[in-house]
């Protein structure tokens, strides 16, 4: 099946609307199907003037409802699957969901209650996904005691909230601090003690540019790209999620893919990962407890190769970081211009973008350009923003020699390196010149015994360490005994911490 990544959780609010342009052009840089989810919400004053989120106007409402569907037309006549929906909230005893439709035809609906808002859709082609699950009971965690697995085939476990798998793992969910802290009594293992099929992914809760890849994103494995095809998918709740950089990940049993549900008995579990770094270890969970894990740490550091022998890796490299606002308050954004270049091939780019303003383009076997903005600040100012964004980048997967020498070219800067070389360590490659002379510009002499004043405002490039094939990519496959009812689905942890959640397959009740 193909694996299509998408950010299910984009908020577009009233305010931005005239935005949507944009929102859907870095959709389709980053994504491989959009479900744009309208937020109509807003802060209101209560007469003695309290802060209070509310439904907007049913005439903003309304008007920014048929944008979105406009939108998603054009669209989709121009071949990208785009689905419209929008952000259910009612009263919080349920939890909130984003509510999404196979067609663009519905209308948005409004009650206070989950089992109401399941009603009015009955009939129609909707899902309704729940999103940090782990919030306290009645305001705004997930009820679990309404839930519906028809209407609700998956939920969101990880976006930018942070973890709402459990309350005993690390990601606790400290972002809005006025939502928290989480609760177990409300998590996604809660959901599956129910015995409910409900498959889990990642996504970013992004509220002011879509795809943050830091925030979390979802993969869904279809047939192939068309609307049809990927809802299907998503109803049978084939469906992961990454913390961060993408995860191609196969899970199977006896050949059944993630989110099915199979007889109970004996049968063969199977899983094969690529990812973007090296792979720690597998964690398989039955009943959300470990049955085994997986280490992959250690199975390939020691294996050699020779000096002229053909070896694929893969590499981060970022850009960003700069001058603190406080000392520089005019200079909170950056343009990048860069480019690599390989003797060898360049297998593959994944974009590590969390903002408008990235460009790649000039791809070719032997290296590609590029253009990044990076920002140092929230770039709307928007209540519901993103964290502070101060990086951006690329993981590089290339083919070449040891010796072969891959050259960066960053501004005025190159850098080149033996793959060898970039196998050794990470390394971080400063602008600190431009520094230098920036401070004297401004502030004059602040000569200082340590550097920190020209070390911490300069922008920098990281490049991570390279590692081989063999620590990225994993296959396993065990015997396992299914009872009535149980499930087994998999954690999975890099090195650099990046985590992938996938949907359990359950045995039949």
């Amino acid at each position: 099946m193909k694996k299509l990544w998408t950010d299910l959780h984009s908020n577009i609010h009233h305010n931005q609307m005239g935005d949507l342009d944009q929102w859907v052009e870095h959709a389709r840089k980053m994504l491989d199907f959009w479900p744009v989810a309208y937020y109509p919400y807003q802060m209101v004053k209560s007469e003695t003037g309290a802060g209070l989120e509310d439904l907007c106007p049913v005439t903003e409402m309304e008007r920014d409802w048929e944008l979105v569907r406009e939108k998603t037309e054009k669209v989709n006549r121009e071949g990208y699957p785009m689905f419209m929906g929008y952000e259910w909230q009612g009263c919080g005893y349920d939890g909130d969901h984003n509510v999404f439709f196979l067609d663009n035809t519905q209308k948005m609906e409004h009650p206070m209650r989950y089992e109401e808002l399941k009603a009015v859709y009955e009939g129609v082609e909707a899902i309704a996904i729940p999103h940090h699950v782990a919030y306290q009971p009645n305001s705004r965690g997930k009820n679990w005691e309404t839930h519906d697995e028809e209407f609700s085939p998956f939920a969101e476990i990880y976006s930018s909230h942070g973890c709402s798998e459990n309350d005993t793992g690390p990601m606790d969910m400290e972002r809005h601090l006025h939502m928290g802290p989480r609760t177990g009594e409300t998590c996604y293992e809660r959901g599956l003690e129910r015995g409910y099929h409900v498959g889990c992914m990642a996504s970013g809760d992004n509220h002011s540019v879509p795809a943050v890849y830091d925030h979390g994103s979802m993969c869904v494995l279809a047939e192939d790209n068309t609307k049809k095809a990927i809802w299907e998918a998503m109803r049978n709740r084939r469906v992961y999620g990454v913390s961060r950089s993408r995860m191609e990940i196969d899970f199977t049993v006896d050949g059944h893919p993630m989110g099915a549900v199979v007889p109970a008995g004996e049968h063969t579990l199977r899983f094969a990962i690529k990812a973007a770094d090296a792979i720690d270890r597998v964690e398989i969970l039955k009943d959300n407890i470990l049955d085994e894990m997986v280490v992959h740490a250690g199975t390939w550091e020691h294996t050699g190769s020779g000096e002229s022998e053909n070896i694929r890796v893969k590499f981060a490299v970022e850009f960003g970081w700069g001058p603190n606002p406080r000392f520089y308050q005019n200079l909170l954004v950056k343009e990048w211009e860069g480019s690599l270049t390989i003797p060898g091939r360049l297998v593959s780019i994944e974009k590590a973008w969390n903002n408008f303003g990235q460009k790649l383009y000039e791809v070719t076997e032997h290296g590609c350009r590029f253009h990044m903005t990076t920002y140092m600040s929230t770039t709307t100012g928007h209540w519901m923003g993103p964290s502070t964004v101060v990086k951006e980048g690329f993981v590089f997967e290339v083919e070449g020699r040891r010796e072969d020498t891959i050259c960066l070219k960053v501004d005025n800067y190159e850098y080149c390196f033996a793959i060898a070389q970039l196998m050794e360590t990470s390394r971080i490659l400063p602008q600190y010149k431009e520094s230098v002379e920036l401070a004297r510009r401004v502030y004059g002499n602040v000569e200082h015994y340590r550097d920190d004043f020209y070390w911490h405002n300069a922008y920098k490039t990281r490049l991570r360490q390279a590692v081989p094939e063999k620590a990225y990519r994993m296959e396993y496959e065990k015997r396992i005994t299914m009872e009535p009812g149980s499930q087994y689905r998999l954690r999975v942890w890099l090195r650099n911490g990046d985590t992938a959640w996938v949907s359990p397959v359950f045995a039949k009740r």
